[in-house]
């Protein structure tokens, strides 16, 4: 099936329960079980309350850009880009397989939905720093962009280079959610959401399973400066 099949097949509502069992259709090897589990909360309240961005939009000049930097373990991202109807569920089936857009780092040639082929850690922010200076050179402010990063991302010299940039330009269109599973060698309590502080950002850090404090999270004002939500969650496996 094409990328073009796959984008206009019709497709049904899921919800987030469904997510589970969409997951479980999942059964190819090497699919980095606890990076996908840290991320599924945390990408379905973006994708159902914040983002605006549709199937029928995601081309669109206006939507709002979203960017997995976390690439190394897709399957929540997949489960809710096919919940969300950006491609059939029965596409989950083939995850990992030679004939399969789902491969284990998504490609944004083969994926609807995806904006960046991810999987090599520390580019999505820099990538996601780039977007929003290219919206802002268009004239295109009302358009958020989110980026998804682990934390053992800043082990990368670029994020932190990514970091400092976007504070010092002000880049209010920019928002970055971490998912902090103590993984990091920031990872004292505060350390991340101090980093950013540090350059200017807003921040919060959350509970990353309850999706009343995400939404609150996401949804917060930050005139003038980027936006971090660090999202705490089980420590990884």
């Amino acid at each position: 099936m094409t990328t073009a099949e796959i984008a206009e097949t019709p497709t049904k509502s899921y919800g987030f329960a469904d997510l589970p069992g969409l997951i479980a259709r999942m059964t190819g090897a090497e699919k980095h079980v606890p990076a996908a589990n840290s991320t599924l909360d945390a990408l379905w309240v973006l994708y159902d309350r914040v983002l605006r961005v549709t199937p029928e939009t995601r081309e669109k000049p206006e939507r709002d850009r979203f960017l997995l930097s976390k690439g190394h373990g897709p399957m929540s991202y997949y489960a809710v880009l096919a919940a969300k109807g950006f491609f059939p569920v029965e596409t989950l089936d083939g995850f990992g397989g030679y004939d399969s857009p789902l491969g284990h780092h998504p490609d944004r040639l083969l994926v609807p939905g995806v904006e960046i082929g991810s999987g090599s850690l520390g580019h999505g922010l820099p990538l996601a720093v780039g977007t929003a200076l290219g919206l802002r050179a268009q004239g295109l402010t009302g358009q958020a962009v989110w980026v998804l990063i682990g934390d053992a991302e800043f082990d990368e010299g670029s994020n932190h280079e990514a970091v400092a940039f976007a504070g010092a330009a002000g880049l209010e269109q920019l928002n970055v959610v971490v998912i902090d599973n103590s993984s990091a060698t920031h990872g004292w309590t505060g350390g991340i959401a101090a980093r950013f502080a540090g350059e200017g950002w807003s921040t919060a850090t959350v509970n990353g399973r309850d999706h009343a404090e995400l939404y609150a999270a996401y949804t917060a004002p930050h005139p003038g400066r980027p936006h971090a939500v660090i999202a705490r969650v089980e420590p990884k496996n």
